[in-house]
């Protein structure tokens, strides 16, 4: 049964650029903080809309785990965040862009009815898709270690990434309950993956330019060599994650090992600390 942990990291130690002499794979990963916590709150609001149109209790019981974790998804994230900005990195211009976004653009529209609700069930079912990829990403991502990364980031990452494994058919289900259109499921695929790459783009640009380090401009040049390092996810792995999405027959369950998620959670320091008794 999906839950909750209530996990906490301490950023103290943390050092600007956590992946030694990598700021550009370092801020690329760091967008993750500037860009989820606004995201993953307007998972949970909408998702809070559905609940009462649920007539699985099964569902049901899976979409509050859900809410649940990314809650605490949410808030993790803005901690990293808040470090960065006491580090010298203003990172509120961005975070004001993604509160746009989320609040503005994709929020409730009075007299919208069900459609909005499912078209934004939709959305998040194509961006969940994405971030079950990078969770096994980061689950499978050895580089990461070798290159001497910061252990509490790593931690973070991980957790995340496992539970965003954990959780992966969720979003999926939901909407193929309430809708499930295989037009709306392209679609929505189709306005997300330019959108996701956009933010990543212009997230990686924003943190490197205002980095107080200065550690030079971001490019497509170390972009690819950070990937062929390993401490990136490569396009190639990118593009290969994609193409199942639109298959009429695909189901978040291709993405992924939940054996191999269950086992990091039973690891992960936070997670133990979250869940040991009190």
């Amino acid at each position: 049964m999906l839950h909750a942990r209530d996990v906490h990291f301490d950023w103290a130690s943390l050092p600007m650029h956590w992946i030694p002499g990598e700021p550009q794979a370092t801020h690329s990963i760091n967008v993750l903080h500037i860009a989820l916590p606004e995201g993953e709150r307007w998972f949970v609001e909408v998702f809070k809309q559905a609940v009462p149109l649920i007539r699985d209790e099964r569902l049901k019981e899976d979409v509050l785990g859900f809410i649940g974790q990314e809650a605490v998804h949410a808030e993790a994230h803005d901690g990293a965040a808040q470090h960065l900005e006491a580090a010298g990195l203003n990172v509120r211009p961005y975070v004001a862009q993604m509160e746009w976004m989320f609040r503005r653009l994709l929020g409730d529209r009075p007299g919208a009815g069900e459609e909005w609700l499912v078209e934004r069930l939709a959305l998040i079912a194509a961006i969940e898709h994405y971030t079950a990829f990078l969770g096994q990403w980061v689950l499978d991502a050895s580089a990461l270690d070798d290159a001497g990364s910061d252990p509490t980031m790593l931690d973070l990452l991980r957790w995340h990434g496992a539970e965003e494994v954990e959780h992966r058919s969720v979003a999926f289900d939901l909407f193929c309950h309430l809708d499930g259109r295989y037009s709306r499921r392209v679609r929505s695929m189709l306005v997300v993956t330019p959108v996701l790459a956009w933010i990543f783009v212009r997230g990686t640009k924003f943190l490197m330019r205002n980095d107080p380090t200065r550690p030079g401009r971001a490019s497509w040049r170390a972009y690819l060599k950070a990937a062929k390092r390993g401490v990136a996810p490569s396009p190639r792995e990118l593009l290969r994650e994609i193409r199942p999405y639109f298959r009429r027959s695909y189901h978040p369950t291709e993405t992924g090992s939940t054996d191999q998620a269950v086992a990091y959670l039973a690891s992960s320091p936070a997670a133990r600390a979250a869940d040991a008794p009190k």
